[in-house]
């Protein structure tokens, strides 16, 4: 959608709306010929209004959802008040007397200070949902904050576990190696302490000849 132009022919139909609006008062006062001009000016640019609303409705379209939403009850509105303006002018009467004229006068007052107040009222709502749209998107904005923080802590606390996985693993292969280098140890003390006592078996032995020789010299020298 082209911005630009919808605020064009929006600047369009107001200013033939300020025009238009202005038709049914004068009416009032007016009559014959003067007034069947007056009328057929009304129906023209009654008629150029309407197109302008059909070129606005067109170009809203392609617009994002929550401005076309927006704008799509206004244009509604702008509807009505054709519609409304249309009925002012059917209903004025040039023969109506200079009281009957006055009263008219008061009545088209009356609705524009109705008119004035629903514009009011609708203004008011569309600055209420624009102030929600902008509050859900804040609200948004926070949460995908939020998220994209969870996932980086997730991502880091992923990171640690897996270097402590690497050192778990890693103490695990200390471990192993370790319980390796003890059961050889083992396997080294046993066979040392068999060396051992058959090495004291092997001395008592010796011994134990060398004191029966002993033994023998001694007989045969002092005995024999």
């Amino acid at each position: 959608m082209s911005s630009e132009e919808f605020e064009k022919l929006h600047e369009i139909y107001k200013s033939l709306f300020e025009e238009l609006k202005l038709l049914p008062e004068k009416a009032l006062r007016i009559q014959g010929e003067e007034r069947k001009r007056l009328v057929r000016t009304f129906d023209e640019r009654k008629g150029e209004a309407e197109e302008v609303l059909q070129g606005m409705n067109e170009e809203l379209r392609s617009a994002p959802s929550a401005f076309r939403n927006m704008m799509s009850t206004k244009l509604r509105m702008y509807n009505r008040d054709l519609g409304k303006l249309q009925r002012d002018m059917k209903t004025s009467d040039s023969g109506s007397s200079s009281q009957a004229g006055v009263g008219s006068h008061q009545g088209i007052f009356s609705s524009e200070n109705q008119q004035s107040t629903q514009v009011q009222s609708q203004r008011a709502l569309l600055l209420q949902g624009t102030d929600s749209l902008t509050n859900a998107s804040q609200s948004i904005e926070r949460t995908l904050r939020i998220a994209a923080e969870t996932d980086q802590v997730g991502t880091d606390i992923i990171e640690e576990l897996g270097g402590q996985r690497e050192q778990l693993d890693r103490a695990r292969n200390k471990l192993v190696d370790t319980g390796e280098n003890l059961s050889k140890s083992r396997k080294i003390l046993r066979a040392l302490s068999r060396r051992l006592m058959t090495n004291k078996l092997l001395l008592g032995v010796i011994i134990i000849m060398e004191l029966a020789i002993l033994a023998a010299a001694v007989y045969l020298k002092f005995f024999r």
